[in-house]
């Protein structure tokens, strides 16, 4: 009893130094990123989204659906009056404020690209961790059981993900929920790929071969050990998916697939809306294209910058 309660204070201790020098990593990370314009520019680029997709309804001077000035007159005369004082980006064909619909709509491509995200990331932790662990841990049936799982990610993956978004959103029906999980089902491969790999790597490292040998279980080993200390690229790589999501999001909702509500303003729904009047008013789809544009570099900016952080090679250089 002694000498089991002995190697569980061995393991411990490994671990504590472990968690202590992953965190001394995070630490010199986060100081190279403060250092890089990169990083700079991408992390403000996304804090000003979240900040007026937070507070959008209380920034925007009208509501998404008020008509500031008949509408009317627009699709008889076809007459969009520009930016002025009252309206900084002008009014749409219903006479609607389309500085308030940006802010608005801020909202909803946040609400997407997060959710969307959040699903691939969970789902694909799961299955990724799954194989990871059968493959490492299960014999010869566990690696028959991860060879399978990973083809059919592999499977996934040769498939354009917006093509698999847009399989998935034709069959669930037009919807914001719909547009949620069909993102984030074509976003479960990568996760997938990536975690697998990660815990792969980590179940070769000296401590959980220390614990092996010590009898420590095996699932404890996963949950509590490898999968971790397997995160750190996984939430890497969801910062760089978090563009791609945006990006696949609006394309759903541009094709028909978002929030069958036209009252509701996003994104994707505005660029798809402005496609009538890009002769006689072109801003109606440039304001929403430059926002998904500016927040997808803002996010790929960030990401790009944290993977770059953590690249051991470039820390070597350091």
């Amino acid at each position: 009893m002694a000498k089991i309660e002995r190697l569980d204070r061995l393991i411990e201790a490994s671990v504590t130094a472990r968690d202590a020098e992953s965190g001394s990593l995070w630490r010199q990370s986060l100081r190279r990123m403060r250092r890089s314009p990169m990083a700079i520019c991408g992390a403000v680029i996304v804090g000003l989204f979240f900040i007026v997709a937070l507070l959008g309804p209380w920034i925007a001077p009208y509501g998404p659906t008020e008509q500031t000035w008949g509408g009317e007159v627009f699709l008889n005369q076809n007459i969009f009056p520009g930016p002025r004082a009252e309206n900084w980006f002008g009014l749409d064909h219903l006479g609607r404020d389309m500085f308030s619909r940006m802010v608005v709509g801020a909202r909803q491509t946040m609400l997407v690209g997060v959710v969307a995200t959040l699903i691939g990331f969970a789902a694909g932790a799961v299955v990724g961790g799954f194989a990871a662990a059968a493959g490492t841990f299960g014999g010869r049936w566990g690696e028959r059981l991860e060879a399978v799982i990973m083809r059919a990610v592999d499977v996934a993956l040769s498939i354009p993900m917006l093509l698999l978004a847009l399989s998935v959103a034709a069959l669930l029906g037009p919807s914001l929920t719909t547009v949620m999980i069909a993102v984030g089902v074509a976003q479960i491969p990568i996760f997938a790929r990536m975690l697998r790999g990660s815990m792969l790597a980590q179940a070769h490292s000296d401590y959980v071969l220390a614990a092996i040998s010590m009898g420590v279980p095996k699932a404890r080993i996963v949950v509590s050990h490898i999968l971790p200390n397997s995160l750190g690229p996984v939430i890497v790589q969801a910062t760089l998916v978090l563009a791609t999501a945006i990006i696949e999001a609006a394309a759903l909702s541009y094709l028909g697939l978002g929030n069958p509500d036209p009252g509701t303003p996003e994104w994707g729904t505005m660029l798809a809306d402005a496609q009538r009047f890009l002769s006689g008013a072109p801003q109606l789809a440039i304001y929403p294209a430059v926002g998904i544009i500016i927040t997808a570099l803002g996010f790929t900016l960030l990401g790009e910058a944290m993977r770059e952080s953590l690249d051991p090679r470039l820390r070597r250089q350091q």
